[in-house]
């Protein structure tokens, strides 16, 4: 599960590669001499559907569990970072108490979304499974495109890692995707780090339909995600898509992956706006 499900959030990062490339091809400036203003604007901020302060709450099922357990995803602040700003996101997910008799299970992902480039500046994965610790951190320069990683368990392990260009994280893929112009019937590729790998997801979105929440009944985009490994081999998981609501918020309302540990399923139960 801790795979699956951040690698196909990095498939929402595809589209915003592309626009992303789009966006930054402005004209040549002319000869005269450039103002200060000029230079403000080329760093604008990228528009985006959050705000610091928004929390989305999910209930998760798993297989035959109408409720395994609860998620929630929460633009915690926008803070100054060296030379830029970014949001910082935080995901957690546990099991119901029930569930948690049985198997101890915790998950927290968390990233710094830079707000002029909508790329990762850190990323990293912090879980719990019965006991067994692990800790996760990337710390990407997207310039240099490489990423120093690191796993803590009983011991450090550090590497480095080559990035592709406009490489994504696996939840700032996420929000990223929140924050594309989606169509029908386009193709999306986006490389995303996960786990010290790079993976290639490309996104196929589909049309809008009803999905149904705990907020309410909402339009959203089908959004099905295929993802390969470097060697261009496929990933294990049988099914996933994401569905992202068709209003301004854009919210990520349902997420579904059928791997063979059973079928996930993570559903909008409230969304509370940020400040």
């Amino acid at each position: 599960m801790s795979r699956r499900i951040p690698l196909f959030t990095a498939l929402l990062v595809v589209s915003f590669v592309l626009s992303v490339g789009a966006s930054q091809r402005k004209p040549a400036p002319p000869k005269a001499p450039a103002k200060p203003a000029a230079s403000s604007a080329a760093r604008a901020e990228r528009p985006v559907p959050f705000k610091a302060g928004e929390t989305l709450t999910y209930d998760v099922s798993w297989s035959n569990y109408l409720t395994a357990g609860e998620a929630t995803v929460s633009v915690r602040e926008k803070r100054g970072t060296p030379g830029s700003s970014a949001y910082y996101i935080v995901a957690e997910g546990r099991p119901t108490p029930l569930l948690s008799k049985l198997y101890t299970l915790y998950y927290k992902a968390d990233t710094l979304l830079d707000a002029y480039t909508l790329l990762p500046q850190r990323g990293s994965i912090y879980s719990d499974e019965g006991g067994r610790r692990r800790t996760k951190v990337t710390q990407f320069n997207q310039g240099a495109r490489t990423a120093a990683y690191q796993v803590q368990t009983a011991t450090l392990v550090k590497n480095q890692v080559a990035l592709a260009p406009s490489t994504q994280d696996a939840l700032s893929v996420v929000y990223v995707l929140r924050a594309l112009a989606l169509k029908p019937g386009s193709r999306i590729v986006i490389p995303v780090s996960d786990s010290g790998t790079t993976y290639k997801v490309t996104l196929s979105v589909g049309n809008t339909e009803p999905v149904r929440t705990g907020a309410g009944t909402m339009n959203a985009w089908k959004i099905t995600p295929s993802i390969v490994d470097a060697r261009g081999r496929p990933t294990t998981a049988r099914q996933m898509a994401i569905w992202i609501s068709d209003d301004a918020r854009r919210l990520p309302v349902k997420m579904m992956a059928d791997a063979a540990v059973g079928s996930f399923i993570i559903t909008l139960r409230e969304a509370k706006a940020g400040r």
